[in-house]
């Protein structure tokens, strides 16, 4: 072999020694070390950054995850604080004070009404009080008792009728202290009876209006009812006064309280009702609206549970973020359980104690898919 190819020979041995794999393995272990570092890095955001993202943090804690019944509902008014506002006698609608979707107090002017009836009524009140004054000033001893008797009756009884025609006693008393007879011209007003929101108003100004007719339904729509139905062989795990909980779009729930249950059976369903008192400050649920009821029919001894929400999917496994105060939040594999209820039990990858992110985690998600491609908010 000439001297030449000896040494070519070396070299290719050389560059093939364990020595000089070693070096590019330690090459290539440092990359993946480095890209270890990058994905596994912190999410660090300032108390302003969080709140401006919407990022919540709350504390993992053992909960009682109670086994629930879903059911259809729908939302109805609250019975109990609606009326509905009529005339008593046939009368002509002269003015409306109030507009379907208004909210009204006790006793606040809802439409001025005038009538036949109501004229004759108000004239016979001042003429029986007229009677009556004369004889009340008279005295017992100067006319004989028939007389004076059948005076104050007479104008009891004519105070009565103004009053059962629609009158308000206000009104009515405005009315005999004028002592004008050419006051009696039939008019009236209705009152809302107490605080409430105008749900219907279908009539206008000039409509001649019977007796009964309905001229506004107000409620109180603070708490409505929802009207869930079931099957009577589940309704012995359902007692009065069950916690509950009410959707009309399947994402936001509104807690509520089993109030009745309906004691006979829907002839067309063949389901029995059960009633559901729920709180509607914000205006969020509307009578008419369907919805979905979850009903709490039993407890469980309680269990590590986070909110639903506080869960999203990394690399196909469930996944929170967990806070650690002055390092941030890191992305925390789990394993859950059952989801009863909104909330989700956590099995392994999460203690007693721990801080999580409950809201806002699509947030976190982006920023770190974000600094996995090296940009983005990870410290």
């Amino acid at each position: 072999m000439s001297f030449f190819k000896f040494g070519v020979l070396c070299l290719v041995l050389a560059l093939n020694s364990p020595l000089a794999l070693a070096e590019e393995g330690h090459d290539e272990a440092g990359h993946d070390e480095n890209a270890g570092d990058h994905e596994e890095s912190a999410l660090v955001l300032s108390a302003d950054e969080r709140k401006s993202a919407g990022v919540i943090i709350d504390t993992v804690r053992p909960r009682a995850l109670s086994e629930t019944l879903r059911v259809p509902a729908e939302i109805v008014i609250n019975a109990y604080q609606s009326t509905r506002v009529t005339p008593r006698i046939q009368a002509q609608v002269l003015a409306r004070h109030v507009q379907l979707g208004d909210h009204v107090e006790a006793g606040q002017l809802l439409v001025t009404l005038s009538s036949v009836a109501m004229a004759e009524a108000q004239g016979g009140l001042i003429v029986s009080d007229r009677e009556w004054q004369r004889v009340y000033k008279l005295g017992r001893k100067a006319v004989a008792e028939r007389r004076y008797t059948e005076a104050q009756v007479a104008r009891q009884q004519a105070f009565a009728k103004v009053l059962a025609y629609g009158m308000q006693e206000t009104q009515a008393n405005a009315l005999l202290k004028s002592g004008d007879a050419t006051k009696a011209t039939g008019e009236f007003d209705l009152l809302a009876p107490f605080a409430g929101t105008v749900l219907q108003d279908n009539f206008i100004v000039g409509e001649l209006i019977e007796p009964g007719r309905v001229l506004f339904d107000i409620s109180d729509e603070s708490i409505l009812w929802a009207e869930a139905r079931v099957i009577p062989s589940t309704l012995s795990s359902i007692a009065v006064g069950a916690s509950a909980r009410v959707s009309a779009n399947g994402i936001d729930w509104i807690e509520g309280t089993v109030v009745q249950l309906h004691h006979q059976l829907s002839e067309t369903t063949r389901t029995q009702g059960v009633r559901i008192a729920v709180e509607n400050n914000d205006d969020r649920i509307h009578p008419g609206q369907f919805a979905e009821a979850e009903i709490v029919t039993g407890a469980r001894s309680p269990v590590l549970a986070v909110p639903n929400e506080a869960l999203t999917l990394m690399k196909g496994a469930q996944t929170v973020f967990k806070y650690e105060d002055g390092v941030g939040f890191h992305a925390e594999e789990v394993e859950t359980g059952p989801s009863i209820g909104g909330w989700t039990e956590i099995r392994a990858g999460l203690y007693d104690g721990d801080e999580i992110a409950v809201s806002g985690v699509f947030y976190l998600k982006s920023l770190l898919l974000k600094s996995s491609l090296g940009e983005g908010h990870a410290h």
